[in-house]
């Protein structure tokens, strides 16, 4: 098997965008007719983010196989075709957990397990894990976390570094950096590079191409510079500038300067032409609106970008499809509930959307804007926890249970409306011990979810441990709630659906993962127009 590999690193500073960077290389290749697998190695000590906060590591990112991951993922998802699952994210608390768990089994027959090479080796198996992820992969992009030079991440070089040793010729490394503008001194400084990039070769790693990350253009003699301190061909030394409209120019620049085509040419791999027409449309769109709306997101993490990045990337994606541009209004869920007026709070909004989370800080405010929502006939849509929001307020307010609540919020309500999991009750450990991955849902006719879908079976990603209590559906659907989804094969409601209201859908899963710019997610396209459509109704 001839699979090259890409190993991706970044210096000087974290938040430069490797994989942002790493999912448009992917997408580049991709669109020359090459198979490509991508894999994130986390340099963090928990098993997955399944249990980190998000003000702290952002949103995790779900895969099909129930895999908790790195927000990366994505990126990756979003800018490419790979195959994502638990290959495709790997910690150095799941490393190290296998290594102990084998040499607690005797696996190392009585050895000393030390970083070099049990760590190393394990990290190894890894990245040849993701490239058999699927018959036939002629690239694998690999994206180291963190910033060279960080301890942590010294045991994932070092591997590398034995990796390129042991595959010889296949293989190439490309350091994203950063070069910052002094503007005292009216010019770019090149020295956080080149420490940095002296950095790797104390390692024993060589860059190949140099992506320098920017708020101004280079000028030539910077990049001369970069090149001679850098031991990097000239013509390998590029620019990636803050694009100015969406993170979908990115690859779009790569591509201008000929990146992929030196990627081609360093691998030995046929530099085909191609095609970008569907991702220049996106731009004209974003470019060339013909209005504006806005949404206000009611969560607990608002104010945090990464926290439900994909939310607000799918929202883009429906949004720049209708060519309309997108506004966001950040409501703090728990300071909502704090307000004199929700209205006054809420108002400026032409839709909302209350994505998931859990706990119960913010559910009342979340409660208050889906019961305005409700009342003033808004597009509104509920994610996972936001559906449960959906469901409780209307059980409370329009069927008259007036202790509607969920057990996670009130264990003894006496009214569970949303109730744990019959299968969580004996659970004592918190990570990766929800409902995960991808599930089958059953949509009934004659109803908005399947006006979005255009089918009676889907399959969407879920990430929950709280459900809706079917005891209480017959009650509810004889007030007007509709359950238009259910778990494939059960009862398990999936969907919910307010009948007399222009567009107010609820969803246990969690839709955002699977949206892409090019392809935007049927009920985030169906919202969106729901949301313009009033929007022109209130003038």
């Amino acid at each position: 098997m001839n699979t090259k590999y890409i190993f991706i690193t970044g210096g000087v500073c974290s938040s430069l965008g490797k994989g942002l960077t790493s999912a448009s290389i992917g997408m580049l290749l991709e669109k020359k007719g090459l198979k490509v697998a991508m894999l994130k190695l986390d340099p963090y000590l928990n098993v997955d983010p399944g249990t980190m906060n998000p003000f702290q590591h952002g949103e995790v990112y779900v895969t099909d196989d129930g895999a908790e991951t790195d927000l990366d993922l994505g990126h990756y998802y979003r800018y490419t075709d790979s195959p994502l699952s638990r290959n495709s994210n790997a910690t150095s608390g799941q490393i190290y957990d296998t290594v102990i768990k084998q040499e607690r089994r005797g696996d190392y027959l009585g050895k000393t397990v030390q970083v070099i090479p049990h760590i190393t080796d394990e990290i190894k198996q890894r990245i040849l894990k993701c490239a058999n992820e699927e018959k036939g992969i002629d690239v694998v992009l690999v994206e180291i976390g963190g910033t060279v030079g960080d301890i942590e991440s010294l045991p994932f070089m070092e591997a590398i570094r034995q990796f390129q040793c042991e595959h010889k010729n296949m293989w190439l490394n490309v350091h994203l950096t950063y070069i910052p503008y002094l503007k005292a001194a009216g010019e770019a400084k090149t020295k956080p590079t080149q420490h940095s990039v002296q950095v790797l070769r104390e390692i024993g790693l060589f860059p190949d191409i140099i992506l320098c990350r920017s708020e101004k253009p280079l000028p030539e003699d910077v990049k001369d510079k970069i090149s001679l301190f850098c031991n990097v061909s000239r013509s390998a030394v590029f620019e990636e500038l803050d694009v100015e409209s969406s993170i979908y120019e990115v690859p779009l620049k790569l591509h201008e300067q000929k990146v992929d085509a030196m990627i081609c040419e360093l691998l030995g791999l046929k530099d085909a032409p191609i095609d970008l027409s569907a991702w220049k449309s996106i731009l004209e769109k974003i470019k060339n609106p013909k209005g504006t709306i806005t949404i206000g997101i009611v969560g607990k993490y608002v104010q945090h970008q990464d926290a439900y990045k994909s939310v607000f990337e799918a929202l883009e994606h429906a949004a720049t499809g209708e060519q309309y541009k997108l506004e966001f209004k950040r409501v703090e869920a728990d300071q909502l509930q704090k307000c004199k007026s929700v209205k006054k709070t809420l108002e400026g909004c032409d839709g909302y959307l209350v994505p998931g989370g859990f706990g119960e800080r913010g559910w009342e405010g979340k409660i208050m804007a889906a019961k305005h929502a409700r009342e003033e006939k808004f597009p509104f849509f509920g994610i996972c926890l936001g559906m449960q929001v959906m469901s409780v307020e209307f059980a409370r307010n329009v069927a008259k249970i007036n202790d509607a609540n969920s057990t996670e919020i009130d264990p003894a309500t006496k009214s569970p409306i949303i109730s744990l999991l019959s299968e969580q009750r004996d659970k004592q450990d918190l990570g990766g011990t929800m409902r995960l991955g991808a599930y089958h849902c059953q949509i009934k006719k004659n109803t908005k979810a399947h006006d979005a879908y255009q089918k009676i079976k889907i399959s969407e990603r879920h990430r929950h441990r709280y459900e809706f209590n079917s005891a209480f559906q017959e009650e509810l659907e004889k007030a007007g709630l509709v359950v238009s989804g259910t778990l494939d094969g059960k009862t398990l409601c999936e969907i919910v659906e307010v009948k007399d209201h222009p567009w107010m859908v609820g969803v246990q899963f969690h839709p955002e993962f699977k949206s892409k710019p090019t392809a935007p997610h049927p009920l985030f396209r169906d919202f969106i127009k729901a949301t313009i459509q009033n929007k022109e109704k209130h003038g």
